[in-house]
């Protein structure tokens, strides 16, 4: 076992403490001074299935099998007042089928030892892996929604009156950043109210004016300097969706569009939209029912370096990111959003063109089976 001298514990608020805590995407576990669980995460209830009530009972050691590691692990923490990592433990634990680990114990100044769980190789399983990364979505958005609301307010102010103050031409700009804080206010509020089961406000809508929407906003943004182009099927119905999260779903894949085609570096980035109607593929909408003919596609394409191989299989996962200063949460929100009206996304990806493509139901053609 490895040991590392205790890194300093950073001074904040409780509150903020216990946020971090709650939305760490890996298990963790607060072993109290007499070897009691005290406390538990999200990501901890969802790998176990249990919430702390029920974990708590008896003396965390007595959960586990005689001669584990992991019980060596934490005594060894307590007793060395040090940080201690193993990698590749199997941990049997709370009645969970076995899985392997890597494992951190940190004395916490107080006599409690906080205790890690990176699970390696999907032992999550996917249902409580999706789950356990989507309640952490969840708080982050709850704990930033009111950070949020108080600058839009004032850019919105601020959008208002250049309104009446620029030139004409200007001034379909400053109404386009007055409509996106209202979209982003919205869509705020529904954050704060986030739950796993997401329930779009769903009516016909034509998916073009909801591209159009993205494709100014990411004219005048992230897309400018590159070559924007749309392919549109004049023919297609409405979909069935709510038009605020279909902007936010479209308007996530063409900034990561965009962004991928300025890594090009060379001034040839392009990103393309194009739709059409998807023949050979059935679907179902979002209350059950069937559709009996083919969906609506959409297909953002962009000709940047692609997708990382190490990325692909896990690419609409939360925290999973190739930039730098990414959170990794865009594309695990749109998944969240797609799904939720009784959509697909997929991608295919080689160096030089990237394609999402997103399946959607078409409002017109939705039968009981």
């Amino acid at each position: 076992m490895n040991t590392r001298p205790r890194a300093q514990l950073i001074d904040m608020d409780l509150a903020t403490r216990v946020a971090a805590f709650d939305m760490a995407p890996d298990p963790a576990l607060i072993l109290g001074p007499e070897g009691n669980l005290t406390a538990v995460n999200e990501a901890a209830e969802a790998l176990f299935g249990q919430g702390l009530a029920l974990l708590s009972r008896g003396r965390f050691h007595d959960a586990l099998p005689p001669g584990s590691t992991l019980t060596a692990l934490v005594d060894l923490a307590v007793s060395t007042k040090l940080q201690v990592r193993e990698r590749g433990l199997e941990i049997t634990l709370f009645g969970h089928p076995p899985f392997e680990a890597d494992a951190a114990a940190t004395p916490l100044g107080d006599g409690s030892i906080l205790l890690t769980l990176q699970v390696r190789g999907g032992a999550l399983g996917v249902e409580r892996g999706e789950r356990a990364g989507l309640r952490t979505v969840v708080g982050m958005g709850r704990m930033l929604a009111h950070e949020i609301k108080n600058p839009l307010a004032g850019i919105r102010g601020a959008a208002q009156l250049l309104k009446g103050s620029v030139p004409a031409e200007d001034a379909a700009l400053a109404q386009l950043i007055v409509d996106e804080t209202d979209r982003i206010h919205r869509l705020v509020d529904r954050m704060e109210a986030f739950s796993e089961a997401v329930k779009p406000d769903l009516e016909p809508v034509n998916i073009h004016v909801v591209l159009d929407r993205v494709r100014a906003l990411a004219a005048n943004g992230v897309a400018d300097g590159l070559a924007l182009s749309e392919h549109y099927d004049p023919s297609l119905p409405p979909t069935l969706g709510d038009e605020d999260l279909l902007i936010q779903i479209f308007l996530n894949l063409v900034k990561n569009a965009a962004e991928a085609a300025h890594s090009r570096g060379d001034g040839r980035g392009s990103v393309r939209i194009q739709t059409a109607y998807r023949h050979g593929v059935r679907m179902r909408a979002p209350n059950g029912e069937r559709m009996r003919t083919a969906p609506l596609e959409v297909k953002v394409i962009d000709n940047g370096p692609g997708v990382p191989a190490h990325l692909r299989d896990h690419l609409f996962e939360p925290f999973v990111t190739s930039k730098s200063f990414g959170a990794g949460l865009g594309l695990a929100l749109v998944a969240k959003l797609v799904a939720a009206h009784g959509g697909l996304i997929d991608f295919e990806s080689e160096p030089g063109r990237t394609a999402f493509r997103v399946l959607l139901p078409i409002a017109t053609d939705v039968h009981d089976d």
